[in-house]
């Protein structure tokens, strides 16, 4: 693969209501900040990516509405209905075809829709949809399903929300902050059994976009590349009812893809941090078994051992990840962005030591359905 670079990124303070700001408005801050972050103007940028979806939008073509915001005017312009991870990755594959220079901006509003609804829709409508599921309840019966199979306890995944929220106390962007205890995340109200709501990601607003560009172009930045060394994605089957829920195939999938292109052997030893898409607590230990960092049914010992904490050798979310902050289509990207900051060493309280190597993850989907990982090196 060409050698090419994330050199331009920002993003919003995630809020539970920008009441203040329209789509246009947080795209517009969001292109303009990723400019200046890679010193450049809108007239050095070749294709534009948008990331919307007409539900969350409530409209159709919802990409239309934030074009001219992105400075897509008289620009090659394409729009990704899904998770800012696959429309970065589809704006990396544009530069690997000779684009030059793409961005990516991705933006929601949970604000203003109602999420058990609009996920309500990714179901099948025949069989499944009337039945009232949602992304919340599909992820109800997955959570029962690893925790059974493995047994696995509800305090044992509790300990993933303590670990996100406390991290989330040195991002300055993120919408929940706090300091809780086991007990907390235990007492607070039941959502779907086993779930609760300190077990689930928040209703967020907020936007966010990066710049990637060719070898060239990335060694004129104002500041240092992150080079793309390896990126995958994979989708599993439609109905839940033919999945094995436990087993998160198209990650693994995806992970040795995306792997095998950066020369990865052993990412639990060559990867330094990641930004994991932990929508709700059970998410992180699942999604670490199935990025093969650790066996099936391992993954909660990894934080109980204290591998993923800020100080561990490995460090999961420390920008306190989906469970502090969930503008849905936004957030892979930001996990991106995430490790982007980790690499360049600007990543303030929340930095780990040492970072050369970074995995980033994003999900479209019920239960993770599909898969996209990135690798990201500080070197070339």
């Amino acid at each position: 693969m060409d050698n090419i670079a994330i050199i331009g990124l920002a993003q919003t303070r995630y809020e539970r209501r920008k009441k203040d700001k329209i789509f246009l408005d947080l795209v517009y801050e969001t292109t303009t900040a990723a400019l200046d972050d890679a010193g450049l103007t809108i007239d050095d940028i070749d294709n534009v990516v948008t990331v919307s979806n007409d539900f969350f939008d409530g409209r159709t073509i919802s990409g239309m509405a934030v074009g001219d915001a992105a400075g897509a005017y008289d620009k090659n312009i394409s729009t990704v209905e899904g998770d800012g991870a696959f429309g970065a990755m589809y704006g990396a594959m544009r530069v690997l075809g000779g684009a030059g220079t793409t961005l990516v901006v991705a933006h929601c509003k949970g604000s203003e829709g109602d999420t058990a609804t609009i996920t309500n829709g990714m179901f099948d409508p025949i069989y499944q949809r009337h039945l009232g599921i949602n992304a919340v309840t599909s992820s109800a019966i997955q959570a029962n399903a690893y925790l059974h199979r493995y047994g696995i306890t509800e305090q044992d995944i509790a300990m993933v929300s303590v670990k996100n929220h406390g991290n989330a106390k040195n991002n300055p962007f993120a919408q929940l902050p706090m300091d809780i205890c086991v007990d907390d995340v235990m007492t607070s109200k039941k959502i779907a059994d086993p779930l609760k709501l300190l077990d689930c990601s928040p209703v967020s607003d907020g936007a966010a976009a990066i710049i990637i560009a060719d070898e060239k172009t990335a060694g004129r930045a104002a500041k240092p590349p992150v080079w793309i060394k390896g990126m995958a994605h994979c989708a599993d089957e439609y109905f839940l009812g033919d999945r094995d829920l436990t087993n998160p195939r198209s990650l693994r999938q995806a992970a040795q893809k995306a792997y095998a292109m950066a020369g990865i052997t052993d990412p639990f030893k060559e990867i330094h941090v990641a930004e994991i898409y932990e929508a709700f607590t059970y998410m992180e230990p699942l999604w670490l078994e199935g990025l093969g960092f650790c066996e099936p049914g391992q993954g909660p010992s990894l934080l109980k051992d204290g591998v993923t904490t800020m100080d561990g050798r490995l460090p999961v979310n420390p920008s306190g990840g989906v469970l502090s902050a969930h503008a849905v289509l936004v957030a892979g990207l930001a996990r991106i962005i995430e490790i982007a900051e980790q690499l360049r060493d600007t990543a303030g309280a929340r930095q780990v030591t040492g970072a050369g190597m970074g995995l980033a993850h994003g999900i479209n989907g019920p239960c993770g359905q599909s898969h996209c990982v990135w690798i990201l090196s500080k070197e070339k």
